[in-house]
């Protein structure tokens, strides 16, 4: 029987490949430049490179970006939203907020033009009562006028289905006799909770994207089994979990974010694995940077997200943060004559200009190869190439004249600006959430973040930065170990002295019951099947959730609000002893867990020296503060697994560059990871 898995990310710069065969411990890797016009083509190009023999693979499992780009560049399927009564607007009316907080202008574009919203006579009460019959012709009038219109995908989303769905049930019967395909998303079957807008826009961008993933997934299947795959394809949600290729699309919106998660659940795998469990994790790629926190190996998981201004997407995903500062960021000088750097990028074409593919804009690996950081040498080797004294005359006509800098100072600007950004996000998933970022050890990986890991840790306090073997290709690395997954949540809103517990135990136990049912259905070997049990409270009278853990499904309501008020006291200091709680949400995870992987098969011996002397490449000068250091060159590959280095050093492999300041001190261990200790040489 085949055991080879193959886990792959398609990223806005670089495809990554991770084919793992268990059986042998052989590993083989890829990174080819991503295809986003159809992103099928850069994962064909990554099966081939790593010379994958698809016949022989049992399982491929997918993080995409599919969904993510089509809803942030507003590339969607045209899709109708049919409402209740007066209630059109709802999705352009959102929480009364502004683009710009303290700005007198912004732009904001719903997902779903007015005149494709279409409203019909219905209506519930908070409480499930019916107030108002549905229309059925009047439902029946707006579907036909929809598909007029050229819709291709259709939300039904009423007034307080939360609560009772009848209506949209019934409305779901009906559109399944007049719609010509199964895009049709009931919003409440999605996402059963209170807050109308939110749940709206959910539903919305579930429609709006679920055509064009359907498609990807189908054209991808088909390719993979034009190559001889005859096995399963698992697409990653943003939860974390994995749902198979023929269920995704049907809500297709969980799959927002699946490419961050990915990694976020190697780091998670890796740190309990190394013995700390307790991580920030810091993804710097081509075109942004990723943050996450982990405690006790599992990442945090939020159904809050809002991935843009005015976008809020109410599925259980990892949290996750992201800013536009990404290997290859662009910097500019401003009409203001200031340093900017990021949102914008160079892509994967033309790219930064130490790609040679044509890019004229300094970047952030501009910057890094400027201060010694990357390999001048290694850029003939890319299609084109560029001499170092180019990228030096470009950073000293579009930065450093504007700025009164040398190119090497207007290059350590742009690498500073980048970790204040950084540093601000990572600030974002640790102090704001009540967490001590010196508690935590910083999970370094993607093509970029090695480079700055340790500059940010010593910005932000932290101790210690986790370097993995293969950072690189984390996140595909995060689709080979993930679990399934599948997360349920309903919405109660009842004050905690009025909630009856029975009731309460009754939709926990419901939960688990369907998730349990779901992942038997699917045909991949698991180990156990285990679940995660909470509730989303809050102080009646206020906006803001908390998440309260549950053991079981069982608790009296005394312990319930004791455990309520231990949860707001660690995260505002503050006890509101008479104000009465209320809960929101009941949410139920339940995880298949996969057999684990070995993390010593991603660790070739072959190479490896006796001494960290015999892995020296090269030295060369490298810039940090406004000074040159006579610095070492390390092969990571022929590195002994438990070497120690102290900085300054630079540390090369396939898939990134580590970068060891002056005063750090870097240990391996065993499962070939690098620990850098920050300020321990003194």
């Amino acid at each position: 029987m085949a055991e080879q898995v193959i886990g792959v990310d398609v990223g806005g710069t670089f495809t990554d490949l991770v084919l793992v065969d268990p059986s042998s411990g052989a590993v083989r890797l890829a990174k080819v430049p991503s295809t986003l016009d159809n992103q099928a083509g850069g994962v064909m190009a990554a099966t081939r490179e790593a010379g994958a023999d698809l016949g022989a693979v049992a399982l491929v499992v997918h993080g995409t970006t599919t969904t993510t780009n089509a809803v942030l560049e507003r590339k969607l399927a045209r899709t109708g939203l049919i409402t209740t009564a007066g209630f059109r607007d709802v999705l352009e009316l959102g929480r009364r907020t502004r683009p710009q907080a303290y700005g007198m202008k912004g732009e904001f574009r719903p997902v779903i033009p007015r005149d494709l919203r279409r409203e019909v006579p219905e209506r519930m009460d908070a409480q499930g009562r019916v107030v108002t019959a549905l229309d059925e012709d009047a439902l029946k009038r707006e579907a036909r006028a929809l598909l007029e219109a050229g819709c291709v995908s259709v939300v039904v989303h009423f007034l307080h289905a939360y609560a009772n769905p009848a209506h949209e049930l019934r409305a779901g019967e009906i559109l399944a006799e007049v719609w010509p395909n199964d895009h049709v998303t009931l919003g409440h079957a999605l996402l059963s909770e209170s807050r109308e807008f939110e749940r709206g826009v959910t539903a919305a961008v579930n429609a709006s994207v679920q055509p064009l993933l359907e498609r990807y997934v189908s054209r991808l299947a088909g390719e993979l089994a034009a190559g001889g795959y005859r096995g399963e394809l698992l697409v990653m949600n943003g939860n974390g979990g994995m749902v198979s290729a023929g269920k995704v699309a049907r809500e297709a919106a969980k799959t927002v974010m699946s490419g961050p998660a990915s990694g976020v659940m190697a780091a998670a795998f890796t740190g309990r694995a190394a013995g700390m469990p307790d991580l920030l994790t810091y993804d710097m790629g081509g075109t942004s940077t990723d943050v996450a926190l982990i405690r006790g190996a599992e990442p945090a998981v939020s159904n809050e997200i809002e991935i843009e201004y005015a976008m809020p997407i109410h599925v259980p995903m990892v949290d996750v943060r992201t800013v536009g500062a990404g290997g290859g960021s662009i910097a500019r000088v401003n009409a203001a004559g200031l340093l900017e750097v990021g949102p914008h990028s160079a892509g994967a074409v033309p790219g930064p200009i130490c790609y040679g593919r044509g890019g004229t804009e300094p970047t952030i690996s501009d910057a890094n190869l400027l201060l010694g950081r990357l390999d001048p040498s290694r850029l003939k080797s890319v299609e084109g190439g560029v001499t170092l004294e180019r990228v030096r005359q470009i950073f000293d006509e579009n930065l450093g004249a504007p700025l009164g800098l040398t190119p090497e100072e207007a290059a350590e600007a742009v690498v500073r600006m980048a970790n204040v950004r950084m540093a601000g996000a990572i600030r974002m998933v640790s102090v704001s959430l009540g967490a001590d970022p010196r508690d935590f050890a910083l999970f370094a990986f993607g093509g970029a973040g090695p480079l700055h890991a340790c500059a940010l840790a010593r910005e932000l306090g932290v101790p210690r930065v986790l370097v993995p073997a293969r950072p690189g290709i984390t996140n595909a690395l995060g689709c080979v170990v993930a679990d399934l997954r599948h997360d349920f949540v309903t919405t109660l809103n009842r004050p905690l002295d009025r909630l009856h517990m029975e009731d309460l135990a009754a939709v926990l136990q419901a939960q688990e019951a369907e998730g349990r049912a779901l992942i038997a259905r699917e045909t991949v070997p698991l180990r156990e099947v285990r679940r995660v049990l909470s509730l989303d409270m809050q102080f009646i009278g206020q906006t803001h959730l908390l998440r309260v853990a549950l053991d079981g499904p069982g608790i009296t309501r005394e312990a319930l609000q004791a455990k309520f008020e231990e949860v707001y006291w660690n995260r505002f200091r503050v006890r509101l002893d008479t104000i009465r709680a209320s809960v929101v949400n009941a949410n139920c995870s339940v995880i298949g867990v996969r057999e684990p992987l070995d993390l010593s098969v991603l660790i070739d011996p072959a190479g490896r020296r006796a001494t960290v002397a015999e892995a020296l490449r090269t030295r060369r000068d490298v810039i940090f503060d406004g000074a040159a250091h006579d610095t070492p060159v390390y092969l990571r590959d022929a590195l002994p697994l438990e070497a120690e280095i102290t900085g300054p050093a630079v540390i090369e492999q396939m898939d990134t560059t580590i970068l060891i300041p002056p005063g750090d001190v870097a240990r391996g261990d065993r499962l070939g990871n690098i620990i850098v200790h920050v300020g321990a040489a003194g």
